[in-house]
């Protein structure tokens, strides 16, 4: 729409979590340094939790793209699974698909994949989104998954992102056997007003921009307006650039 006006490849402000426009801000750094040292250093569980809005998927599918030349990972968008669907999801995202049977068939075939690929040198990470919404009884089933291992190291490694609400629900007295296997957990912040106007920048210069198009006191203004939450910087950067084409 108004790519050409500004001299712009592509939409800058998109709400699509392209891992291209990451931006390695103070917070969203940290998170990503942590997850992987804990994953590098053989850890069970991981957690990171962030309100709606703050960069999750991205900064999520940003650890995939890390990770995906030393390890094989399985990635789950939407837990909100039965204990033997989420069982299945697993398997298929490694490639492995149990013939029929119940869920001691499936987690046995997922044991013998996973051997194989610790024999192979190859760690195996599983990678759960929106980590708020796994029912209660797969919770356990993911706990029980954990507890697959060799005398030397976890044959699964698994990462939770979530909203605040899933520290609501880990801290529930039956669900504290899982909340103390989280080792790591970061808390994923919006940015501050110092970021706010980095962060256009960014995404603005991967996007094709030459030109400065928001000023210092548009930059903030959209902070203050946005809260410094990333979502809501993309939709009010992208409106006011509408605004802006419009008016010519």
């Amino acid at each position: 729409m108004y790519h050409g006006h500004f001299g712009l490849s592509e939409a800058p402000f998109s709400l699509t979590p392209d891992t291209a426009f990451f931006f390695a801000h103070r917070s969203a750094q940290a998170a990503l340094n942590t997850l992987l040292v804990a994953l590098r250093s053989g850890e069970g569980f991981v957690k990171v939790v962030a309100e709606v809005g703050c960069g999750k998927t991205l900064l999520c599918r940003r650890l995939l793209a890390a990770l995906s030349t030393d390890c094989d990972t399985a990635y789950i968008p939407n837990p909100a699974l039965d204990s033997r669907t989420m069982l299945l999801a697993v398997c298929e995202e490694l490639g492995v698909f149990p013939s029929e049977g119940g869920a001691h068939r499936v987690v046995k075939e997922l044991e013998r994949c996973l051997l194989e690929r610790a024999s192979a040198g190859r760690r195996v990470v599983l990678v759960i989104d929106e980590a708020q919404a796994i029912p209660d009884e797969t919770v356990e089933s993911l706990r029980l998954l954990s507890n697959l291992e060799t005398e030397k190291r976890k044959l699964l490694q698994i990462v939770l992102f979530g909203q605040p609400e899933l520290d609501a629900r880990l801290a529930r007295p039956h669900l504290r056997q899982l909340l103390q296997r989280i080792t790591f957990a970061e808390r994923l912040e919006p940015l501050c007003d110092e970021e706010v106007g980095a962060y256009v920048d960014h995404r603005l210069q991967v996007a094709g921009a030459e030109a400065e198009l928001f000023g210092d006191e548009a930059v903030l203004e959209l902070s203050r307006a946005s809260g410094g939450v990333p979502r809501l910087i993309n939709v009010i950067a992208h409106k006011a650039l509408m605004v802006a084409f419009g008016e010519g």
